[in-house]
Order: structure tokens, then C-alpha cells, then sequence
């Protein structure tokens, strides 16, 4: 039959059409003019794009703002509170991704790749309708519709078909509950990471970009940090060819304490194709320190892993974007890998580079010393310009790093080496509960878990 889902027999409960039992199906447009158009801060409302929408989770990087009087013109596409968010055009990434609108979001509108479902608070519950369209089984439906090319669609029409298991009000929102206890939980993780990366970067900047502990010994006895910490950092400063550094410390280059740099490889013809393997990482995944989309994950052939000789990721690896992007752009990015996160085993690409530096150095200094304004400059500049925009080994090791002490070094491993353990700790917490939600969404929505065995479960793992 038209418009069946795959989930409708497979359980006991009366089954409905999406249309009967939500209030609002559609669309908005992107404004005249285009991007052009979108003004720089937010004066009152978002344009809510495709790009804002993940499973389950709503990025709020790149969110577009839009006049009043453009924001008028979009009358009917004007979000409200519990609006169901679904992805209706894409790749075969983005396609079909579905989410909850925020409450900080709005108010907002979205555009024509995003399709508001809003949902009958007399019929359905929301987060039931969400836990719905990200199940396994309907995300393959939705993908279905793809007529064949890489850019996908679907109607109002298609998404009014869809055809679904309605649980009693009480049962929805009991199912809801615990796919968003395991929401919030990963939420959770997400912004407490964000928090710890800041902590690590504005130690970091403290003490090696603005020189605050020097600065402040230099005004006088008593002052800054405990005495302890505080002996480890001169009270002066000397010319260089930075400019002024505390007295002492060394300018030099990368290469001169990399132990390793290396970029990995691909099967001729490249990853397509392969769904199992080894996890094969590529540019467009190192996108900073605790953050990884596995929805991108491609997949190399174990048996080309086993004999890559270069290009095998080791925990607390700093992986650095190569080349890539449009003709005169360049633009670096950084992550670290490790405990595990984001796979225990994995290679790089052609397009990463994979680096470490000698143990003294640490790799947390390496990561956040590439990751400061002047390097992340460096890099820009050094990088553009070329055909092919990017970075060539020779470029990477002749950038400038300022050294200090060997006893610095160590006292600021010991004090951010556990913001970064707990971050990748935090990653890898949140994998498990996504599998868990995962696992447990589409037996709850057919009725073969009962809720109250579910929550035992959430509540066992969730500490």
C-alpha cells in the first residue's frame, strides 16, 4: 500500500496517518536575495537551515538571522514551541534528519530545505512523533522516496502518508521521557565538554599567548599564582623574533620537536562502497576536540588497514586538516583523538596529517599551541594561495613555536591533561547512550519493551 511504513505491523497498537494527528505540514523559503540578505546579528528572528538540523540534536553553529520584514514574508513558516523540525531536501547525510526546536531558537522561521511538523497536543505527543521519524526503520523509509541522484527530496504529500503505531497519550509520553532523559544526558555532556576546552584555552592563552604569570611577577612579590607554580616563570621578559617573550624561553619551529608526521591512504578507487572496516578518517571529520559526526564515518577494507604502513591513528594523536577546499582558501582545523574516542582503531586519509611531538613537548600543548590565533594565522597564509589549497610537510614543521620551560610544560600537562581525559571520557559516554537510544527506540515504539523496563535500563546506565 501507498505510504506504508515499515513499523506499522509490528505492533498491537491502532495505527494512524501522520496527517490525522498533526496540526501543520510545511515549508518556508529562503528570503529574496539569498544569504546576502541575512543580516549579521540577531535582531529578532532565526532562519532555521538544514545545516541546524541533526537527529535528535539542533546545532546552533551557523544560524542565520533575518529582518523582521523578511521574517514577515515567511508568515507560514514561523516556528512554535515543540515544533518537530524534519529535513526534506539533501544529501544522503543530511536528508531526513529530525529534531526538536529549541526554546533559545525562537523566535525563528525556517527555510524551504526544513519541513515544521507540528503535532496535535490532543492526539500525539511530540517527542513521541520525534522518537518516530529518527527510528531506524523509517529513516530507510524516508530515504526510499529518493527518486535516484545524490540530491534527495520529499513531499508534504509523502510525509502526510506516513503511517505509525499511537500508543494512549499517557504511553507516548512515557516513551518520550526516556528517549529524552538520554537526550539530556548527551546534551549534558555536549555543553560540559564545551566548558572544559574553554577552561583548557584560556589556561592555555594565559600562560603562553598573554604571559600573565610573567606580567604579574613583574609588578611586585606576592602577586598571581601560588608559589609553587609561580617560581616556574621568570619576572622578565627579552626581544625576539616574536617580539617580547619571558626571559629564558625559546623561539623555535616544529619540526625541531615532531617525533612523528605523517599523512595515511585509500584502496584505489576510494571509500565508496565499503559500509564495514576499519573507520577511514577524512578532512571533513576534524572539526575540533571532542566533537565527531559518525553519520560521516566512511570505512576502508581491514585487510588495506593491516597493511598501511602510515596512517594508523594512536591514542592522543593531534590530526590535522591537510588540503582541500576552494581555489585561494584555506582554512585549518585541529581535533585530538584518543581513549578510545571516536573509535579504538582507525586510519587517516591522504587528506590528514597525523602528528606528535616529543614527550616533554605533550601532545595537549602541540594541539592548543596550532589551535592559537597567530598559528591558526600562520597556517592560513602558508596554506593559500596554491592550487590546491593546504599545507605540504615542509610548511608544517617550519612553524613557529615558542618554547617555554620543560618544568612549564609538565605543570601545564598536570593541570589540563584531565580536562581533556574527561572530555574524551564525556565523548565516549555519550556513544554508549546514543547506542543505548538507539537500541531501545524501536522496541519501544512497537511495544516490545514495556516502559518501566526501559527506564530500569536508562537509569543503570545514566550515573
Amino acid at each position: 500500500m501507498a505510504g506504508e511504513s515499515p513499523i506499522e505491523h509490528e505492533s498491537s497498537w491502532p495505527v494512524v496517518s501522520l496527517v490525522e494527528i498533526v496540526t501543520k505540514i510545511g515549508s518556508g523559503a529562503t528570503p529574496k536575495g539569498g544569504a546576502d540578505t541575512y543580516i549579521p546579528t540577531r535582531e529578532r528572528y532565526a532562519l532555521v537551515r538544514s545545516q541546524n538540523v541533526f537527529d535528535r540534536c539542533f546545532d546552533h553553529s551557523g544560524l542565520a538571522f533575518i529582518t523582521d520584514e523578511q521574517a514577515d514574508g515567511l508568515r507560514g513558516a514561523i516556528l512554535q514551541p515543540n515544533d518537530i523540525l524534519l529535513n526534506i531536501t539533501g544529501d544522503g547525510i543530511t536528508f531526513g534528519r529530525a529534531c526538536m526546536v529549541p526554546s533559545d531558537v525562537l523566535p525563528a522561521c525556517v527555510n524551504q530545505h526544513v519541513s515544521i511538523v507540528r503535532v496535535d497536543p490532543r492526539r500525539a505527543d511530540a517527542g513521541y512523533i520525534l522518537g518516530f521519524l529518527t527510528h531506524p526503520a523509517i529513516k530507510a523509509y524516508i530515504e526510499s522516496f529518493n527518486a535516484g541522484g545524490s540530491r534527495r527530496a520529499i513531499t508534504k504529500g509523502h510525509i502526510e502518508s506516513f503511517r505509525l503505531p499511537l500508543p494512549s497519550l499517557a504511553e507516548q509520553r512515557a516513551i518520550a521521557h526516556i528517549l529524552g532523559t538520554l537526550d539530556d544526558k548527551i546534551e549534558l555532556n555536549r555543553r560540559m565538554n564545551e566548558t572544559l576546552g574553554a577552561m583548557a584555552r584560556a589556561l592555555f592563552k594565559s600562560w603562553f599567548v598573554d604571559f600573565h604569570p610573567v606580567q604579574v611577577k613583574a609588578e611586585g612579590p606576592g602577586l598571581g599564582l601560588p608559589h609553587p607554580l609561580a617560581d616556574l616563570f621568570p619576572n622578565s621578559f627579552e626581544e625576539s623574533e616574536l617580539g617580547e617573550i619571558p626571559r629564558g624561553w625559546k623561539v623555535s619551529v616544529l619540526g625541531n620537536v615532531l617525533s612523528e608526521l605523517e599523512i595515511g591512504g585509500r584502496p584505489k578507487g576510494g571509500v565508496s562502497g565499503y559500509t564495514t572496516g576499519t573507520p577511514s578518517i577524512g578532512a571533513e571529520s576534524i572539526v575540533g576536540l571532542g566533537v565527531f559526526d559518525y553519520s560521516k564515518t566512511k570505512y576502508i577494507p581491514n585487510e588495506f588497514f593491516e597493511k598501511m604502513t602510515k596512517g594508523r591513528v594512536k591514542s592522543r594523536d593531534v590530526l590535522l586538516y591537510k588540503d582541500g577546499g576552494r581555489p585561494g582558501e584555506f582554512e585549518p582545523h585541529l581535533t585530538l583523538f584518543g581513549d578510545g574516542f571516536p573509535f579504538s582503531t582507525c586510519a587517516i586519509n591522504e587528506h590528514v596529517y597525523r602528528m606528535r611531538v616529543n614527550p616533554e613537548v605533550g601532545q595537549n600543548f602541540l594541539l592548543f599551541w596550532l589551535s592559537s590565533d597567530a598559528i591558526m594565522e600562520e597556517m592560513r597564509i602558508k596554506g593559500t594561495g596554491v592550487a590546491i589549497p593546504g599545507l605540504n610537510s615542509t610548511q608544517v614543521k617550519s612553524l613557529k613555536m615558542l618554547m617555554p620551560t620543560v618544568q612549564i610544560l609538565k605543570a601545564f600537562h598536570v593541570l589540563v591533561d584531565p580536562l581533556v581525559t574527561r572530555i574524551l571520557a564525556n565523548c565516549n559516554e555519550s556513544r554508549t547512550l546514543s547506542a543505548l537510544r538507539d537500541t531501545l527506540l524501536p522496541r519501544l515504539i512497537s511495544g516490545d519493551l514495556r516502559v518501566q523496563d526501559a527506564k530500569h535500563i536508562v537509569e543503570g546506565t545514566i550515573v
